[in-house]
């Protein structure tokens, strides 16, 4: 029996912080899963349009918000596709909020393939998808398994274990993650397997689900639909997803391409975006200690200002 549980919102008090919500407000939770930040924003007066291209989330965010069916609407849809989503209640909101994680209840449910730590099939979609795990595992060859790998999970043994998986299929498909588990941890050996496939885990996560490429669709579209002083949060777990989100800010907040020193500036590229937290934002010991998922979370924050 699958346990009711969805996730536990992560930074929450600091996302209700930096979010600034303002009553009647209108704010965007790009990924709303269950639905825990949604809920703090509706409780502190604000309305949402919960996004999320998971079908079960939206239905479980719904019954948990409950109370607030009045400021609360939902739509089954990529995060990329916000300007349409937005454009059907509205011009401009006052927030958005992106939490890039994937939901506990989609790790704890084998069926769902994402976790390496049991068996289930090589899926790994989020909805809304046509490519699986399988289908990358099986069927891409030994250097683009090896791109994947070192590009979006950082394995530094990417090569030995893109030959070890091409060679495994050649007598039979890979088709559950404790296969591709067990073939990761043959190719890397005994010492420190977990690492290398969780990172191999993630890569075909994010390679499935074009994560890379949602975000950056998605952190423009937010950047569209923002009115002046409107705020931006974006929660990422992972290295990759902060680097992009980290240069997305800063290259609006400092868009001048002229050269170091120049006297005046003649690109003419303006600012749109001002920094609002300069580091990123880490959870604090005790919600590590009661959330242990929450360790890699990085939270940054920007407010959207007005072109001169």
């Amino acid at each position: 029996m699958k346990s009711d549980f969805y996730h536990t919102p992560v930074l929450l008090a600091e996302v209700m912080e930096y979010l600034n919500v303002v009553t009647d407000g209108l704010y965007v939770d790009c990924t709303v899963g269950g639905g825990g930040h949604s809920r703090a924003i509706l409780e502190n007066g604000g309305r949402v349009v919960g996004i999320d291209r998971d079908k079960d989330a939206i239905a479980y965010a719904l019954k948990y918000c409950k109370d607030f069916t009045d400021r609360f609407k939902t739509e089954i849809s990529k995060f990329s596709n916000i300007i349409s989503v937005v454009s059907k209640y509205t011009d401009l909101v006052d927030g958005v909020l992106m939490d890039l994680g994937v939901s506990s209840k989609m790790i704890d449910d084998p069926s769902r393939g994402f976790s390496y730590r049991s068996d289930g099939p090589l899926l790994m979609s989020m909805g809304g998808g046509v490519q699986t795990a399988f289908d990358v595992v099986n069927h891409e060859d030994t250097q683009e398994l090896a791109r994947i790998f070192r590009d979006y999970g950082e394995e530094r043994k990417a090569g030995k274990i893109a030959r070890a998986v091409v060679e495994a299929r050649s007598s039979q498909p890979i088709r559950t993650t404790v296969q591709l588990a067990d073939i990761i941890e043959l190719a890397v050996g005994p010492r420190m397997p977990q690492k290398s496939k969780a990172r191999v885990f993630q890569a075909l996560r994010i390679h499935v689900n074009n994560e890379l490429g949602e975000l950056k669709d998605g952190l423009n579209g937010a950047l569209g639909v923002l009115r002046p002083g409107g705020r931006l949060c974006v929660i990422t777990y992972h290295s990759i997803e902060d680097r992009a989100v980290k240069y997305f800010m800063k290259n609006h907040a400092d868009p001048c391409e002229c050269p170091p020193g120049f006297p005046e500036c003649t690109c003419g590229l303006k600012p749109d975006l001002k920094l609002v937290t300069r580091k990123a934002i880490k959870p604090t010991v005790r919600e590590i200690e009661s959330n242990p998922r929450s360790r890699s979370a990085l939270l940054r924050v920007a407010e959207k200002v007005v072109v001169p």
